[in-house]
């Protein structure tokens, strides 16, 4: 595991309390996402379910990413 940025957006900032913070994340995105569902519970849970990762500037919804030195947590976002 790495040091890993991780910023959140919006909802997923909103179940985090913070903005940002700095992680010893885990080698994949599945690993991160179960990280935050148990860090921050269900209000995470639910931004993520629909929601999807950042990594280094890359959108990924796939558990098997490996994680790089930055990641941002995005909530579904409306549209039309």
């Amino acid at each position: 595991m790495a040091d890993t940025l991780v910023r959140y957006f919006a909802a997923a900032a909103e179940a985090a309390g913070s903005e940002q913070e700095t992680l010893d994340a885990p080698a994949t995105a599945g690993e991160l996402r179960a990280l935050l569902v148990e860090r921050y519970g269900d209000a995470m849970a639910r931004v993520l379910a629909s929601g999807s990762f950042l990594i280094d500037g890359v959108v990924s919804r796939d558990p098997a990413t490996p994680i790089g030195r930055a990641v941002d947590v995005l909530p579904p976002f409306a549209g039309g």
